[in-house]
């Protein structure tokens, strides 16, 4: 099993900055991709951006040139840097951990983007 927790959500205002992160523990080996999802009030969850054991990254076009993953294989730990925040941001942000075959969530965290 594999437990993904998040941290650094939180309320900013329109244009802001978080960064959020996330610590996977458990039977950590093989964890191959790593990633950020989120769901607003109403919506689907949707994937924001990916990162692999070899450092690849993918972006929902949304949030390209703004947000920036990064993964630390040695710690475990991704970690999303997301700037020029704006209203649509708003949601519940998950990390995902793909192993062998099974998906891994966290339980999420909340950002909040405010004018």
């Amino acid at each position: 099993q594999v437990q993904l927790v998040e941290s650094g959500g939180g309320s900013v205002q329109t244009g802001g900055s978080l960064r959020l992160s996330c610590a996977a523990s458990g039977i950590i080996f093989s964890i191959n991709v790593m990633g950020w999802y989120r769901q607003a009030p109403g919506k689907q969850r949707e994937l924001v951006a990916t990162i692999t054991s070899g450092g690849s990254t993918n972006y929902a076009d949304s949030v390209k040139g703004r947000f920036t993953i990064s993964r630390d294989n040695a710690k475990n730990t991704v970690a999303l840097q997301m700037n020029s925040l704006n209203a649509e941001d708003t949601a519940v942000y998950y990390c995902k951990a793909h192993r062998l075959g099974r998906h891994y969530w966290g339980q999420g965290t909340q950002v909040t983007v405010s004018s």
